[in-house]
């Protein structure tokens, strides 16, 4: 007989917010004009939020939109937030709008990206480093779709060809685990990479930082080119009100020397 899944409750949901926040019961009541005592009452279950004190709650935790309708839902409220298809025509702004700042940074790399890091549109500079850095895609058809996390792990994936990988991994990772307290599914896939950089690491995982910081942390990978640099910034809307844009980022690759701006450009067609 399957044992049954235990969902999780409001509590549950309010107290893993607050607790990926670094937020403590005090901090969060100052900052919404409660009592401690009220904040923790809501947390144990002893005591019920009205609608608006929840909103307000979530609103001050900047928790995903997804996670805000599964709260209201768990308190018996109706949800508030819609999750539209990036096809769907209400979205038909955003898609142009996207795709403009696509092109715009071509010919360096640019892709749009969901919370699960499935890559959902890339330029062209983006579709020719992943063959250069995966050969394996560089004849995957432009509809195929490509998830960087299963890029991440594949055996001849990216990260195989990183250079600096022990001081690249740490980053990786706690991006990965930041996403992965708020998208649980992504968590058993962050922790084999955890894994699998320990494993080709050894010691040099997750050793001291060196004493002095470069201004970016910069990618390097060995390539039929030589070796190439990159780093890389986000865009993210800055007010959306749909779960499918709350989730969305844009990443923007950048050349790190004079070698790797020249290559992308011969080579970006």
């Amino acid at each position: 007989m399957d044992t049954p899944t235990l969902q999780p409750s409001l509590r549950d949901t309010l107290q893993t917010a607050r607790k990926s926040k670094r937020i403590s019961q005090l901090e969060l009541a100052l900052r919404m004009g409660v009592s401690q005592r009220h904040v923790s009452f809501v947390e144990s279950g002893r005591a019920q939020p009205s609608r608006e004190l929840l909103l307000a709650w979530l609103q001050e935790l900047q928790a995903p939109l997804a996670v805000r309708n599964v709260a209201l839902q768990q308190a018996g409220f109706a949800p508030v937030y819609r999750g539209s298809e990036l096809g769907d025509a209400v979205l038909a702004p955003v898609r142009e709008s996207l795709g403009r700042l696509l092109a715009a940074h071509d010919p360096m790399p640019a892709m749009v990206m969901d919370a699960a890091w499935n890559v959902l549109q890339m330029n062209r500079g983006a579709r020719w480093m992943a063959g250069a850095l995966m050969p394996a895609l560089a004849d995957l058809p432009l509809d195929q779709p490509i998830n960087l996390l299963d890029s991440f792990l594949h055996p001849e994936g990216m990260t195989k060809n990183i250079t600096n990988l022990e001081e690249v991994a740490p980053a990786i990772l706690a991006h990965l685990r930041d996403d992965a307290s708020v998208m649980p599914e992504i968590s058993e896939r962050v922790e084999l990479l955890a894994a699998q950089f320990q494993k080709r690491l050894g010691k040099k995982f997750l050793a001291q930082w060196p004493r002095q910081m470069a201004p970016v942390l910069t990618t390097r990978f060995a390539t039929q080119y030589g070796e190439l640099a990159f780093f890389s910034m986000f865009s993210t809307f800055g007010t959306p009100q749909d779960i499918t844009l709350a989730s969305l980022r844009v990443e923007h690759v950048f050349a790190a020397d004079d070698l790797t701006r020249s290559v992308v450009h011969a080579n970006v067609r």
